[in-house]
């Protein structure tokens, strides 16, 4: 345990920082503007990826390289008749893949006191760690790998399929989603499963 404290103090301090500039809205005054542009779902990912990847950077844990964006652009994402689980990938993706990354990160602490290995050394073998966040961003922006309110999806290429069910999603986020997934399915700004194109 007496090794791992400065571990888990760069944790609690971390935690203890992150919830002072959250509950202050510091990330949403510094990056707030940035989501009043965001139009399209290609946007929302790279915004959502972006986030979480500067909150870790500048916060130094995962949890709220996680929890701050989530909170954030949740409605944002019921608005553009998303599924909560892009939400969740969107983070894993900026947020848990890139934690490992940030030497000064209680992952990245951890993984490098653990190994022995200092984080830049063995970030050149991270190779999913760099590769998932630009492979999200690059499908998506193309319209791949789009998880709807509904449960339906996009494949990689774009194509729309059915899924196995909506993501859990409150009550009244998953309503929201849906009535906007219906209206922009109207509008002809997303694909539906009854069009003879998909």
């Amino acid at each position: 345990m007496d090794s791992m404290l400065w571990t888990n103090n760069l944790v609690i301090v971390a935690v203890a920082f992150g919830g002072i500039l959250q509950k202050i809205g510091s990330v949403e005054s510094l990056l707030g503007g940035l989501i009043k542009k965001v139009k399209t779902p290609f946007q929302l990912v790279v915004v959502t990826i972006l986030t979480s990847m500067f909150c870790i950077t500048t916060m130094c844990d995962q949890y709220l390289g996680l929890i701050i964006p989530s909170s954030m652009y949740k409605k944002n994402f019921d608005e553009m008749g998303l599924g909560r689980n892009m939400l969740s990938r969107s983070l894993e993706d900026g947020g848990t893949l890139w934690s490992p990354l940030i030497p000064w990160s209680s992952c990245g602490a951890y993984h490098s006191a653990v190994l022995g290995v200092p984080t830049l050394s063995y970030l050149p073998y991270c190779f999913m760690n760099i590769i998932n966040p630009i492979f999200a961003i690059v499908t998506v922006s193309w319209g791949g790998n789009i998880l709807y309110a509904d449960g339906s999806r996009t494949n990689m290429f774009g194509k729309l399929k059915k899924g196995h069910g909506p993501a859990d999603a409150p009550e009244e986020a998953h309503e929201t989603a849906m009535k906007a997934l219906a209206e922009k399915r109207t509008a002809g700004i997303y694909k539906s499963l009854y069009d003879k194109a998909s």
